[in-house]
């Protein structure tokens, strides 16, 4: 409850701050080689603002908005059980808490990342879609449901797994290192800014572990938009990449998405750490109280006078 609570606000705050990093990231890893749009981060948020105008860089929004909630909420309540299991705080045992927070919220992020992908490559280039297929991100995955079932909503799932699962391991042990080193102390009058640092270079160091599986993923999620399947797989997506394009592929928007990661994962680490310590703050404070009350309601033992014999 409290990890759930403490991700609501940082939750939406994120989105708003990182979805425009985030539209960019996904229009340069899925662009046609044979006829870029965009020649790089810059001129892919020019391009967009100029032709789709501020609107463009938030499409596909209403998904994450829906969903972060409830991951940060699975992800920090998963972590914080699985360390509780496994007893001892070794950076180990934080890979493996933050690996399987990874995989259990993969439920929800997988319909999620597809919802958005498809709504971002919704329109590319046009002020008002002539013919918008999805309405918003709810209409796109009834649509796609209809349409491919269980498994077309599901498109991607195991390339996120692939992400997510060294991701969130890699994410909650270099934190864990950098809090560690740094000195992230209660007392310490530099706490926040430290945190901060912490929380930031824990989401690049997790991106730029698995980002060429979320290329793929991305190609393989926005595959088959309008009705044409260019890839038959994974390892069909890998070898036609690397084909074309060769080993740059796999840092497609790479840029964008460091300069969205650090404000996001400070903000992010920084203010459940710190909403976690004030509730454990209070919580010991109530408990001191209590205890303070109980031995003043006792009752005083009544004293044995000595007798004379």
């Amino acid at each position: 409850i409290l990890d759930f609570q403490s991700s609501q606000g940082q939750g939406a705050a994120g989105v708003l701050v990182g979805h425009p990093f985030d539209t960019v990231k996904v229009r340069l890893q899925v662009q046609n080689v044979d006829k870029p749009l965009y020649r790089g981060t810059y001129h892919c948020f020019q391009s967009i603002i100029r032709q789709e105008s501020m609107l463009g860089l938030y499409k596909g929004i209403g998904s994450p908005m829906m969903g972060l909630t409830f991951i940060n909420a699975i992800v920090f309540g998963v972590q914080g059980n699985a360390m509780r299991k496994l007893g001892r705080d070794t950076p180990l045992n934080q890979f493996l808490a933050g690996a399987s927070a990874g995989t259990i919220q993969c439920v929800i992020c997988c319909p999620m990342e597809l919802a958005k992908t498809r709504m971002q490559m919704q329109g590319t280039g046009e002020k008002k879609s002539k013919r918008k297929l999805y309405k918003n991100s709810l209409d796109c995955l009834v649509r796609i449901y209809k349409k491919e079932g269980i498994r077309g909503i599901n498109r991607g799932m195991v390339t996120t797994l692939m992400r997510e699962t060294p991701g969130f391991g890699v994410y909650f042990l270099a934190y864990d290192v950098l809090t560690r080193s740094l000195g992230c102390e209660p007392e310490d009058p530099y706490m926040i800014p430290k945190l901060l640092f912490a929380g930031g270079m824990s989401g690049i160091a997790s991106w730029l572990s698995t980002y060429p599986v979320d290329v793929i993923k991305s190609r393989l999620q926005a595959d088959g938009v309008g009705g044409v399947h260019q890839y038959s797989g994974i390892m069909d997506c890998v070898r036609q990449s690397l084909k074309k394009e060769g080993w740059r592929v796999f840092t497609r928007g790479l840029t964008s998405t460091l300069l969205r990661a650090f404000p996001v994962n400070a903000t992010t680490f920084a203010t459940v750490t710190l909403f976690l310590l004030y509730m454990r703050e209070g919580e010991e404070c109530s408990i001191q109280d209590s205890e303070l009350q109980s031995v003043q309601l006792q009752p005083l033992q009544p004293q044995t006078q000595p007798t004379s014999m």
